[in-house]
């Protein structure tokens, strides 16, 4: 009898995170219950969304003659590099100033409209590094969401035109390490599957 490997587990389309899926200001993973509130979502964005823990680590071997490299107790963390990177869409004052890493937002009033106004600067205060979630589709109602701690962007603020298009921002956010817990990875992922007849 010939034996074949062009199989799946029973489980997979139980397992697929499907869809673009949305960046939120604020996400309770033990407390949701199935209604998203739109107007948690930061931005849109087109072309999906990209989150990447990158390790680096160091090898206490290496340099050293006669020593065998990747050495699984020669293994030392040096860092890990966080990032999330994508394009979005759509432009509020508060994702515009996301971008700009470092800026203060005034309001100024011109016949009787307002206006806000995003004033980049050189120092950065404790203020400007945010958090937020990455959350998608999971499964069959379920959900796979990313909380994103201390983030800054590092890729700056972009703005494309585009003719007879939408204008688009490509962005890129770090997480960051903070000195009061230098122990907490700047990130927790959490996968949910719904209970059985939900």
């Amino acid at each position: 009898m010939a034996m074949t490997f062009t199989q799946i587990r029973e489980t997979t389309f139980e397992e697929l995170q499907a869809n673009a899926g949305v960046v939120l200001s604020e996400f309770d993973p033990t407390t949701f219950a199935g209604t998203l509130t739109r107007s948690d979502i930061l931005f849109a964005t087109s072309g999906g969304i990209t989150f990447k823990d990158t390790p680096e680590y160091r090898d206490a071997g290496e340099g050293i003659d006669n020593a065998p490299k990747n050495v699984k107790e020669l293994k030392k963390f040096v860092r890990r590099d966080i990032k999330v990177t994508g394009s979005k869409v759509t432009f509020t004052p508060e994702s515009v100033k996301l971008d700009m890493a470092a800026a203060d937002a005034t309001d100024v009033t011109k016949s009787g409209s307002t206006i806000k106004k995003l004033t980049p600067r050189d120092e950065l205060k404790d203020s400007d590094f945010t958090d937020f979630w990455i959350v998608g589709d999971y499964g069959d109602g379920g959900y796979f969401a990313v909380h994103v701690m201390n983030a800054l962007s590092t890729g700056g603020f972009a703005w494309k035109t585009a003719d007879n298009g939408n204008g688009t921002s490509d962005f890129e956010y770090t997480a960051h390490y903070t000195l009061s817990d230098l122990t907490k990875v700047p990130y927790e992922a959490y996968l949910m599957t719904p209970a059985v007849g939900q």
